[in-house]
């Protein structure tokens, strides 16, 4: 059935206004960084005269080479070693079909219900006992245990609905289980790991909890951490602070433009045509 124009034009002028709705905050906070430091902003003011310094002022007043360096340090470590631990998992499950795996799938469902909110303290007080806090390495771990769950759902979800076909004529070939996961089944996943480490990375860069709780040292916290005492700091210069927020999304926003192809074929297509 053809729809209506009436119809087509309601659906377009609904997404025009969410659209609006989710870009006006981002516009907002745009404008706001190039106002004069310590001026009032309110609303979508448009500055007299665009202050670019306002952005090198909150880079060093923030200390964001030492912030920025440790969040690409817990990012790097934190995406392959889930993407990798992720995929292993997954195919263990979904194509070998391991013994148990219908039980370690749940446990691992299950994992997607636990806020970290609930564990930060008592991870802290057991990699201290370790000796494991104030450390990049306990960071990483940590992030990589929290995402994991997600990720492997993902990744097992994916791997179950690629045709069974394709695991069965590799292995009348002869072609052991390594192989066929990286001769056959990685060309075809890209687009899914893409989205996948796509989305860990913004959960990495973007997480501050346990950061906060696990970093003790000031210079060895991320961007989004920093950013929490930035405001603390300058919480009555609102550009100042407006232009620390950009810089601390950036890396975000670049990313997801970089992979956007990959990422939204991974959301929306199959891997299999």
């Amino acid at each position: 059935m053809i729809a209506s124009p009436r119809w087509i034009g309601l659906r377009y002028a609904l997404l025009v206004g969410f659209a609006l709705m989710i870009l006006t905050p981002f516009v907002s906070l745009v404008l706001a960084s190039f106002h004069e430091s310590g001026s009032a902003v309110t609303g979508l003011s448009i500055p007299e005269t665009w202050h670019w310094k306002n952005f090198r002022l909150a880079w060093e007043q923030g200390g964001y080479s030492n912030l920025m360096r440790s969040s690409f340090i817990i990012s790097v470590g934190v995406v392959p070693l889930v993407a990798i631990c992720a995929t292993l998992a997954s195919y263990a499950i979904a194509v070998l079909k391991v013994w148990g795996g219908r039980n370690l799938s749940l446990v691992f469902v299950l994992g997607l219900t636990l806020p970290v909110e609930m564990v930060a303290v008592a991870l802290y007080f057991n990699l201290r006992n370790v000796g494991m806090t104030d450390s990049y390495l306990s960071v990483i771990l940590a992030e990589a245990g929290l995402f994991l769950p997600f990720s492997i759902y993902w990744m097992q979800a994916h791997f179950s609905s690629l045709p069974e076909e394709l695991v069965e004529a590799a292995r009348i070939d002869g072609a052991p289980n390594l192989a066929i996961l990286t001769r056959i089944l990685l060309p075809v996943s890209w687009p899914a790991i893409t989205t996948m480490a796509v989305l860990v990375f913004m959960w990495s860069w973007n997480q501050f909890l346990l950061v906060i709780v696990l970093m003790q040292t000031p210079s060895m916290r991320t961007s989004p951490g920093g950013l929490g005492f930035f405001v603390g700091q300058y919480s009555t210069n609102v550009p100042l602070l407006a232009a620390a927020t950009i810089i601390t999304v950036l890396p975000i926003v670049v990313v997801y433009l970089v992979f956007q192809r990959n990422f939204v074929s991974g959301l929306t297509q199959g891997a299999v045509k």
